[in-house]
């Protein structure tokens, strides 16, 4: 089985609309996507934030293509009366963060890939840049190798 990583609203943003500098290293974790080398789990509260804010930027033709698309390559998680719920008995502040954390946690995520890791502080999984999670699959790799 692959390793199941979160992609919170921020990281999906960065792709979708090609954010620089934060672009190269999520198109790198979409490719290992794309070839079944991991599955990229996302909310459907992300799919809505990022249609708004593409369609806002380029237009709504462009942003539900570029979704579309984003659908191919990743898993879309239940988003269930029970999320709701420890949401919103949550110690976490941001409703929006305890929806994406109990997502990522219910869809056996191993880890949460976000810019913000601070809206995660209170995460029992591995919180990352999309940046660090590539050094550590990297770091990983030379030693399994060596």
């Amino acid at each position: 089985m692959s390793k199941r990583i979160f992609i919170d609203t921020n990281i999906m943003l960065d792709l979708l609309g090609e954010r620089q500098p934060y672009y190269d290293p999520i198109a790198k974790v979409a490719t290992l996507a794309e070839k079944g080398k991991l599955t990229m789990v996302v909310s459907p509260i992300s799919f809505a934030t990022v249609n708004y804010f593409i369609a806002k930027f380029e237009n709504g033709k462009i942003a539900r293509e570029k979704l579309r698309k984003f659908k191919i390559i990743c898993e879309i998680c239940p988003l269930n009366e029970n999320t709701i719920e420890k949401g919103l008995n949550s110690s976490i502040r941001d409703f929006e963060d305890a929806l994406q954390y109990f997502s990522a946690t219910e869809s056996d995520c191993e880890i949460i890939i976000t810019r913000n890791g601070k809206d995660f502080k209170e995460s029992l999984l591995p919180v990352m840049t999309a940046n660090e999670f590539l050094k550590s699959l990297n770091s990983k790799k030379l030693t399994s190798t060596s």
